[in-house]
């Protein structure tokens, strides 16, 4: 696993902390979850979903990508 240094504001991280407490949850598991959250995934992860709704749907890897490129800049507007 990899560890990473952040700096943050006094207001943010006491607003993520007390997100954390709230959800019995540590800082650390509260970040790990984040990108999941946001729709981020890693380039691997992003092509195995791919290749597994061409699969399913049957359809050409251009359609492909333009469903999932729609579907990944909806989540992030959220």
């Amino acid at each position: 696993m990899t560890r990473l240094t952040i700096t943050l504001s006094d207001e943010r991280h006491r607003a993520l902390r007390e997100a954390a407490i709230k959800r019995r949850k540590t800082i650390g598991q509260r970040i790990e979850k984040s990108p999941e959250f946001y729709g981020i995934k890693s380039t691997r992860s992003a092509e195995e979903l791919l290749a597994k709704a061409r699969r399913r749907a049957s359809l050409r890897e251009t359609e492909a990508l333009r469903i999932a490129v729609d579907a990944t800049r909806a989540a992030r507007r959220r």
